[in-house]
């Protein structure tokens, strides 16, 4: 057994954390563990799984779940696509394998939104089958430990650490061996100011013992980020406000908003009044402007929006409210909204 084996595994067992997903081998139970954590602190998404699985326990009560429920569900974790491919995937399972999850990696592979690194972990874990996974975790630790200097993100570093990652696979105890490299990489080889002084695998690790910690693992840029203005208008009138689910392939999809406007670039309060998508929805009625927010930011992967909401106050909402839905306030909490819209909410108590 190598160094590295021989290192990780005691230090597994001494600081393994004490999570749900772990003490079971129910592969729906640990597909969805994996899938919430995609892009997510295990803080963040644990309260996120607890719920899910209250609510869902087995593959088929997800599958026969409406999709709105499922992204309310989801609300405020982001990726909502993950949500929709999880419904989309349980479906899949109970078409075609009468709603139990299957064992083999080939069809877990197949299912909707599971790539390798999921079907994988789930296989390893769930039916002790030989597949390495290799997650972001694992890329930092073995290209430290080795001192691999192929960027992650290419298809040459993807096929090298894959077949690393397949060479140094514990084939008794994969799903053991999975979950100590990912864990170590989570909480001992972080990606920044790791404590390596206290490292059971300083000794023997390249990165550390060249003063290359912090360079590796490489990534190539590749991120393009797009900018977009996004004016948001509360139009309340008698207690009922206006929402619409948005439809196109875009982000969001599926989430319910307020009606939106989009610019090409920042648009004075004056100029965005004038905006078309109001004329039916105000129906010449009197308004009053109760609030313009200042513009707020907010992050995404591959897209940074700049963000206004318009807060607009009519004696009643038209009859004919031209694709959109009329709400009382009090139910604006039942509806799945993009984190950006549910926190204007909460800042003006709303919800």
């Amino acid at each position: 057994m190598s160094h590295f084996i021989e290192s990780l595994y005691p230090w597994y067992l001494r600081n393994r954390r004490d999570l749900p997903w772990r003490k079971t081998t129910d592969p729906y139970l640990i597909w969805v563990s994996e899938t919430i954590l995609q892009q997510t602190r295990v803080g963040q998404g644990l309260p996120y799984y607890e719920r899910f699985i209250l609510q869902y326990p087995d593959v088929v009560s997800l599958a026969r779940a409406h999709e709105d429920e499922v992204l309310k569900l989801w609300e405020g974790l982001g990726y909502y696509s993950r949500a929709r491919n999880l419904l989309a995937a349980a479906r899949q399972i109970l078409q075609n394998f009468n709603g139990k999850f299957p064992s083999a990696y080939s069809d877990i592979r197949k299912l909707k939104g599971v790539g390798d690194y999921t079907a994988a972990a789930v296989a390893s874990i769930a039916f002790n089958l030989p597949y390495a996974a290799v997650d972001g975790n694992v890329y930092r630790v073995l290209s430290r430990y080795y001192g691999l200097e192929t960027p992650i993100n290419t298809s040459a570093g993807k096929k090298l650490f894959a077949q690393l990652a397949e060479e140094l696979l514990n084939r008794r105890e994969p799903g053991m061996h999975n979950q100590a490299l990912m864990e170590f990489g989570a909480l001992q080889c972080v990606p920044k100011n790791p404590d390596c002084e206290n490292c059971p695998l300083a000794n023997h690790c390249a990165a550390f013992l060249t003063n290359q910690v912090d360079r590796l693992p490489v990534k190539n840029r590749t991120l393009q980020r797009s900018f977009r203005y996004f004016n948001f208008f509360l139009i309340e009138g008698a207690g009922q406000i206006l929402i619409h689910k948005r439809q196109k392939d875009d982000i969001w999809k599926n989430l319910y908003q307020l009606p939106l406007e989009e610019t090409a670039g920042e648009t004075s309060a004056e100029e965005i009044l004038q905006s078309q998508l109001l004329t039916p929805l105000l129906n010449k009625s009197v308004i009053k402007i109760q609030k313009i927010s200042p513009l707020r930011t907010h992050e995404l992967t591959h897209q940074r929006i700049f963000a206004r909401f318009i807060h607009l106050q009519t004696d009643q909402l038209p009859e004919n409210t031209a694709g959109f839905i009329k709400i009382n306030k009090k139910d604006i909490s039942k509806f799945a909204f993009p984190g950006l819209v549910k926190k204007y909410f909460e800042e003006n108590h709303l919800i």
